[in-house]
């Protein structure tokens, strides 16, 4: 297509009832672009976010990135594919998947802190096992404070509730004996719950030094026991992980779906019982649209549709229609080139489809060699749709590699490089051209400087000059046909890139190609020049005169002029630079002839070295690493350069609205 896609304005009136599911609806389909805020499709006052429901599905989003985390599950940024809006089942999957989390997590919490008091404990009486002081003594001298005694086996866990992270309860045997162990601080709160449980201490023989090898043992015995729960816990870990993974994943992308939709009901108009939802769908599009949501409403849902010219800040200019773009797949792979300097206008013409048939034509000629080209031929092929799956992040250049890699391949066909090796080709080239013309060439092309062939080389770069015109001469024609459409008619006739100028620049480039020919600069040439340049000149008074205006010059005569000398001379110095432009093409085809042959040499050179034929293959293989990957990318730039500066400045004077459907995945599979 020439032109975007035509766009209609749709305003839909939807019960609040029935909103998530259209805007659930809509983000799946990936349709409708919303208008800005605040324009005349959404009348009424502007509806807050409802904040108890967005606190509510916050709330049960926390929820589920503290169970994730806790198990290791790694959540989506976005609904996936078939994800919905979260129901009353979600609600209670959750409910019981938080409830587990929950439980298992106090658990592993309460065994944690308990084998760090048993380890504490332990520590300090190993410490103090071998002290050669009597054991009553350890009370006083110790950090750790020990009480031995009896204790009912039933009041053992109400005692261990009770002192909670402050003290540590080791059993001594099946029966009712326990040890007690706490920190000096925590001294006088273990003797109060103790002597709340009835404890009753036992008497260490008198004079007995050092800790009881029972004691120990008992600590030893409880760490032990604790170590053993917390793997069954970690072990129940991965079981809980294996169960609800998938499912806390799923839970995530809906609630995300269901925060994304609150936001967005944030932003729209609405009454006490309905919103209203504003915004751009290709018109194609309309009808089919329009029957889906009557369809899913059931006819609850009003809706009408505007073309552009019959929105009033479309006609003011204060909202401009989104532009999509409908291409086939090799064109389509040029449109990130094309919105990344700006999206055109809606009603001029797209310049996606000059954009790539000449970047692939520039690339190919700068990056002429078989091999080379197919290496980038099997990378687009690669990282297309049905490529490598790790690869498959980088489909959007599958399009514009394939592309250049046959260009680089014809490119290298023409002037007998496969891989840097300029003898492969010779043979069937001279087998082609004897065929042909009767006349066998070892290449068709010569870029490489040689006797004989130094002629062919001028007219190679006057190739590209001549490529260069024609990109110019295009985007000139966009421009003055783009303002026509705009009914700017002053920039359209009467700027140097409107038809004064490319007439100034059409009729310098025949009498240089007639001069080039043998011809001579005659009188009437200056008419041919000058009278463009009058036009530029004197543009915007002959724009007054023709609107029926009285040309005003208004900061003074002398003003007037400068900037009409000004105007000219930038008219002139631009077509000079942007066509002269173009020799980079055949300088950089001309570096990468020279960069091949030093790699052909080099692998020539060691070929004759003991070894040679393993060196000469590795010389080979990195010098079209290098070339590969260093110079294309060079010419990739330079070809993205030469569009920007040479063709897109002559008509992208104003950037348009990239269409950018409402949908819930960021990521177009």
């Amino acid at each position: 297509m020439i032109r975007p896609r035509k766009m209609k304005q749709v305003e839909l009136t939807v019960l609040k009832w029935d909103v998530d599911r259209v805007l659930e609806f809509l983000g799946r389909r990936a349709i409708i672009h919303f208008s800005e805020e605040g324009d005349s499709a959404n009348e009424g006052p502007l509806q807050a976010i409802d904040t108890e429901a967005y606190k509510k599905i916050q709330a049960q989003l926390e929820k589920i990135k503290t169970a994730a985390a806790y198990l290791g599950v790694d959540l989506p940024e976005e609904p996936a594919e078939n994800t919905g809006l979260p129901g009353e089942a979600e609600e209670k999957s959750l409910a019981v998947i938080v409830s587990r989390v929950e439980g298992l997590s106090k658990s592993e919490h309460d065994e944690e802190q308990e084998k760090r008091r048993v380890e504490e404990a332990l520590g300090e009486a190993k410490a103090f096992a071998n002290l050669n002081a009597p054991f009553s003594d350890l009370d006083q001298l110790s950090y750790l404070t020990l009480r031995v005694g009896r204790l009912d086996p039933k009041k053992q866990a109400a005692l261990k509730e009770s002192l909670s992270d402050r003290a540590v309860v080791i059993p001594l045997d099946n029966g009712d004996r326990v040890l007690a162990a706490a920190s000096r601080k925590g001294r006088f709160a273990l003797d109060s719950e103790l002597k709340k449980q009835s404890f009753v201490p036992i008497t260490v023989p008198e004079g007995y030094k050092g800790v009881p090898a029972e004691l120990l043992s008992g600590l030893e015995s409880r760490l032990e026991t604790v170590e053993r729960d917390l793997k069954k816990i970690q072990t129940d870990k991965a079981a809980l992980k294996q169960e609800y993974g998938q499912a806390i994943g799923g839970l995530a992308a809906s609630y995300i779906m269901a925060s994304t939709v609150e936001q967005l009901k944030g932003h729209f108009r609405s009454t006490n019982s309905a919103y209203v939802l504003a915004g751009w769908v290709p018109a194609d599009s309309v009808d089919t649209l329009v029957a889906d949501l009557e369809n899913l409403t059931q006819g609850r849902i009003a809706v009408l549709a505007y073309n552009p010219e019959e929105v009033e800040e479309v006609r003011e200019g204060k909202e401009k229609v989104p532009v999509s773009l409908d291409h086939g797949a090799f064109v389509k792979g040029f449109e990130g080139v094309v919105f990344s300097y700006g999206a055109p206008l809606y009603g001029t013409i797209d310049p996606t489809p000059f954009v790539a048939f000449f970047f692939t034509i520039l690339f190919g000629i700068m990056f002429g060699d078989l091999g080379q080209g197919f290496v980038l031929f099997l990378l687009g092929l690669l990282t297309g749709k049905h490529g490598l799956p790790v690869l498959r992040r980088f489909k959007k250049y599958s399009t514009p590699l394939i592309a250049v890699g046959i260009a680089s391949m014809v490119m290298g066909l023409l002037d007998g490089e496969v891989f840097a090796n300029e003898n492969i080709l010779i043979r069937p080239t001279r087998f082609v051209t004897e065929a042909l013309t009767g006349k066998p060439m070892d290449r068709i092309l010569h870029l490489m400087p040689e006797k004989g062939s130094i002629d062919k080389l001028f007219y190679f770069f006057g190739f590209t000059i001549a490529v260069g015109i024609v990109l110019n001469s295009i985007g000139l024609i966009i421009n003055i046909i783009n303002q026509c459409t705009l009914k700017k008619y002053e920039k359209a006739f009467f700027s140097k890139t409107g038809l004064a100028g490319a007439l100034f620049f059409w009729y310098a480039i025949f009498i240089a190609v007639r001069i080039i020919l043998g011809g001579r600069f005659v009188t009437y040439d200056l008419i041919g020049l000058i009278l463009p340049v009058a036009v530029i000149f004197f543009g915007p008074a002959i724009w007054r005169l023709i609107s029926g205006e009285r040309p005003v010059m208004e900061h003074g005569f002398l003003v007037f002029v400068m900037e009409g000398f000004v105007e000219v001379l930038e008219t002139a110095s631009t077509y000079i630079s942007n066509t002269v432009s173009f020799l980079r093409v055949g300088a950089f085809a001309l570096s990468h002839a020279v960069l091949s042959f030093i790699v052909f040499s080099l692998s020539d050179m060691v070929s004759h070295i003991a070894g040679g034929p393993v060196f000469s293959l590795i010389v080979m293989i990195i010098g079209n690493a290098v070339i590969i990957l260093l110079e294309g990318m060079i010419v990739a730039i330079q070809v993205v350069r030469l569009q920007y500066y040479e063709f897109f400045s002559k008509f992208f004077t104003e950037a348009g609205v990239e269409y950018k459907p409402f949908r819930f995945r960021k990521e177009v599979q």
